[in-house]
């Protein structure tokens, strides 16, 4: 399982004109799902990302957590992090799980995600996109439940 996470002061997502979620400050997470990938992949990256220290203190350190601001999260399936471009100029999608696969996987991150008892939104799965997203900081960073990077 894979994620790009970024820290935002707002986010949105539509699907064709109609707003499907949508975050004031908080994480905007792009999520693919791998061919290999089950319940310890979602328990590891939905808690590595919802205590992920990435939120500024009085200080101005980055040492708060979502949970820390009360912010939200904003999760949007994304199966081309799976892209492999190392061959020609076409991506390969051969480790990105099926559909039908993905798709249970998804919801069950989203629902892991809900019982930290924060505001959740999404996306639509399998759904052209049209992703909004207002980064603090900028604030990204590339999360790997098999910590391939």
């Amino acid at each position: 399982m894979r994620a790009v996470v970024q820290r935002v002061a707002y986010s949105k997502v539509t699907v064709d004109g109609d707003v499907t979620g949508e975050i004031q400050k908080g994480l905007n997470v792009l999520l693919g799902i791998g061919q290999e990938d089950s319940e310890k992949d979602i328990e590891y990256l939905a808690e590595k990302i919802i205590n992920l220290r990435v939120f500024e203190d009085s200080s101005g350190k980055m040492n708060l957590s979502l949970l820390d601001v009360n912010g939200e999260l904003l999760i949007v399936s994304q199966f081309t992090l799976y892209g492999d471009c190392r061959k020609g100029k076409r991506p390969s999608y051969d480790k990105a799980a099926r559909p039908e696969i993905a798709d249970g996987i998804y919801n069950k991150f989203v629902d892991y995600c809900k019982q930290y008892g924060i505001k959740v939104q999404t996306g639509k799965f399998q759904a052209m996109m049209m992703v909004e997203i207002q980064n603090d900081g900028p604030v990204t960073l590339l999360i790997d439940s098999k910590k391939e990077f």
